[in-house]
């Protein structure tokens, strides 16, 4: 390892939060599941696929326009299952609150999980409490971890994608990173800027009845569109292609970006996929997406090629291109 201390940069899923789990979990917890480092492991049962996940959640404020930390804990995980193909079925609960921390508020996280999990047809069925000394957790904290089966006939994984894949994503970009660095800067904003998290198991399932030809799929979070775009490409060993012009994003999110020196393909989203799937079934995962609430502004990004391996290539607006690697410091902390 570089750095004989832990930094904020090794949370925050770039560079150095790559090469934390690389060299130091993977090696000392090695074998076969973990090993996929997909979103979730994959396990074979008695003939049957599971997929098992789990999300530690500490967002800084614990309440920010369109959400707050239950709403991402319950959303996190859901979404984590059902990108490797996965019916999430039922998730755990554990919480650390500090001394302190307004019982009220807790209520409404607590309700705010109970209606996001009905949303999601799941049930949160164990769980776990620590009350820490004031001073010890920022308010709170809250892990989830979450099962559900795999029917989808084929594996989802970056190892399935393949030269000529097409790249879509569900939505505008950097909705939640925006609206939780408005809320923690306090910033007096005359927009309508929302967290997008939501469980997007609905929407999933959806494109995944309509086409046997999804590869991939990633919840854009920590370090956006861009940090995971460059660990599939680095994974997968693939060219990926993608263009300024196609990003659906916000002028308020644009905005925020402008005014803090921020790059919007680096912001984190909380109801956001991306899907790799053969171009024969663009057409059809596209109005898919689209005809459900959490696609309407679904949009063809770019696509896979076969040169120059391992590396992401933005066409920008004025026709050049630009590198798109891991973030090497913490864009924002405490996202998530």
């Amino acid at each position: 390892m570089k750095h004989d201390k832990i930094l904020l940069e090794h949370g925050g899923g770039g560079l150095l939060s790559h090469d934390l789990i690389a060299q130091l979990f993977v090696p000392r917890f090695r074998n076969p599941y973990l090993e996929r480092l997909e979103d979730s492991a994959v396990l074979n049962v008695d003939h049957r696929k599971f997929c098992f996940t789990t999300d530690s959640y500490v967002v800084s404020p614990a309440f920010f326009p369109g959400g707050n930390i239950g709403s991402l804990a319950v959303c996190g995980t859901v979404n984590d299952l059902a990108v490797c193909g996965g019916n999430p079925l039922f998730l755990s609960c554990g919480v650390i609150v500090e001394e302190g921390f307004p019982m009220a508020s807790l209520e409404t996280i607590c309700d705010t999980m109970a209606e996001k999990a009905a949303q999601a047809g799941v049930q949160i069925v164990t769980g776990d409490t620590k009350v820490v000394a004031r001073g010890a957790a920022d308010g709170i904290f809250i892990n989830t971890s979450g099962i559900g089966v795999i029917e989808y006939p084929s594996p989802l994984s970056v190892k399935s994608i393949s030269p000529g894949d097409v790249i879509i994503v569900n939505g505008t970009l950097g909705d939640h990173g925006a609206a939780v660095i408005a809320a923690r800067e306090k910033l007096s904003l005359s927009s309508d800027l929302l967290s997008d998290t939501a469980p997007l198991n609905g929407l999933i399932a959806g494109i995944l009845q309509v086409s046997p030809h999804v590869h991939c799929m990633r919840d854009a979070t920590r370090g956006g569109l861009g940090a995971i775009l460059a660990e599939i490409a680095q994974a997968a060993q693939m060219r990926i292609d993608i263009d300024e012009k196609n990003m659906p994003i916000q002028d308020n999110v644009r905005g925020i970006c402008e005014i803090l020196g921020f790059d919007p393909l680096y912001l984190a989203n909380e109801g956001k996929i991306v899907v790799f799937c053969a171009e024969s079934d663009a057409r059809t995962v596209l109005q898919t997406m689209q005809q459900h609430p959490y696609g309407r502004n679904a949009a063809l990004i770019g696509r896979v090629g076969s040169s120059t391996p391992g590396r992401v290539v933005l066409k920008t607006i004025i026709g050049g291109e630009r590198m798109i690697d891991l973030p090497t410091g913490e864009l924002v902390p405490r996202i998530c």
